[in-house]
């Protein structure tokens, strides 16, 4: 893919890059909505993202060219450094715009750059293509910003703060009020490992993943746009947290109230912000057994926690969908089968699946076969791999 984008880009503007970059879009594997709760998520980079060759130009204005299968808009952009206050809205140009406009807040001066972008990511399909876009932009823009001005910009952006960069972008300029969970998981990543993300102090530790284990990703080809769903379920885990802070102070978010708490305040408590306050600590409380579990080599124990994650999104966050549940459901009836449940935001999107390595072509071709009978339509299935986080280099 390097070596494709990097032709792309030559075809396109007459000669190399002189960056490229490289950020893996997530999966989320427990922790589902806790990020935004200042709680706690279990995910992992994987080996696919997108990739971003830029050079710089002079003047101020941008060009953009990308070849993403699935998106058949124009697919070329061109906008002013000067000028970026004007969005059009639902245009992926967004993400890179957003992104300079947060470098700038920060006082850097982004130079005018000439850029192609590819991606294996599937969109809107739960695996976060969006922070994987945000955070090549991130560090394809830093490199430039390092070679062509004094600013020893890598030294001083963590990637703690990388990823708040491109939460800012989606926050302050995309217009979607998402949390730190796929920035983070896209710059953090370790090759065989998962990700465990403490979002109240931005801690990371890297968990092993047992050698045998391989990820089925099953695409529902549901799409959905998170906006509205993500903010009515996030205003309803704020005013939940507000209740238990009214009675004592030092509970400021939902990571701070135990399920017998929860439990306890459940008639002061409307039935919606119940039921995804439940779902929330209830996952907090999965993640932190799962690391403990998976730390213990305890795999078998760690695919009933992904199991149990999915029924509380169906009864209690209900950020499901039919299509999701049958193939959460035919995954158990597999040879091979760990533990399943939806990734990502929900409403659609893919399903992840833990399962046996050596089983897992059988067990992917399988659950194809099965949830076309269960429900008529057609899934498609990846084997997945976790990867490295976001890396940068000169051409």
């Amino acid at each position: 893919m390097k070596e494709k984008v990097i032709n792309f880009f030559t075809e396109r503007f007459g000669s190399k890059p002189e960056v490229f970059a490289f950020a893996p879009g997530r999966l989320e594997i427990l922790g589902n909505h806790t990020d935004y709760n200042e709680g706690f998520v279990l995910s992992t980079a994987v080996n696919l993202g997108t990739y971003f060759a830029c050079r710089k130009v002079d003047g101020d204005v941008c060009s953009v060219t990308l070849d993403v299968e699935g998106l058949n808009d124009d697919r070329e952009r061109q906008f002013s450094l000067s000028n970026l206050d004007e969005k059009q809205p639902k245009d992926w140009a967004n993400y890179i715009k957003g992104v300079i406009v947060e470098l700038q807040k920060r006082g850097y001066t982004v130079p005018a750059f000439e850029a192609t972008i590819m991606s294996s990511v599937p969109l809107s399909a739960g695996m976060s293509s969006s922070a994987s876009l945000e955070m090549a932009v991130c560090f394809a823009v830093g490199k430039l910003i390092e070679t062509y001005t004094d600013a020893d910009v890598f030294a001083k952006i963590s990637k703690a703060e990388w990823a708040k960069i491109g939460q800012g972008c989606e926050n302050n300029y995309v217009g979607a009020n998402t949390g730190l969970l796929d920035q983070f998981s896209s710059v953090m990543g370790k090759e065989d490992h998962l990700v465990f993300s403490d979002f109240r102090t931005l801690d990371v530790q890297n968990i092993p993943l047992p050698h045998n284990l391989a990820m089925v990703i099953a695409n529902t080809f549901v799409k959905h746009d998170l906006t509205e769903e993500y903010g009515e379920r996030r205003e309803s885990c704020e005013k939940a947290a507000e209740f238990f802070n009214s009675n004592d102070s030092s509970k400021t978010h939902l990571r701070d109230v135990s399920d017998v708490e929860l439990e306890s305040a459940k008639a002061d408590l409307s039935e919606t912000a119940y039921k995804r306050a439940k779902h929330v600590v209830g996952e907090d409380e999965r993640v932190i057994e799962g690391n403990e579990l998976l730390k213990a080599g305890k795999i078998a124990e760690f695919g009933k926690l992904m199991n149990e994650s999915h029924d509380s999104s169906i009864n209690y966050f209900e950020n499901s969908c039919p299509e999701l549940d049958a193939l959460v459901e035919a995954g158990t009836s597999l040879d091979g089968h760990i533990g399943a449940r939806l990734s990502g935001g929900g409403f659609g999107g893919i399903s992840v699946h833990f399962v046996e390595k050596d089983k897992a072509e059988t067990y992917a071709s399988e659950l194809e076969k099965l949830y076309k009978e269960k429900t008529g339509k057609d899934t498609e299935t990846i084997i997945c791999v976790s990867g490295d986080g976001a890396y940068v280099e000169t051409v």
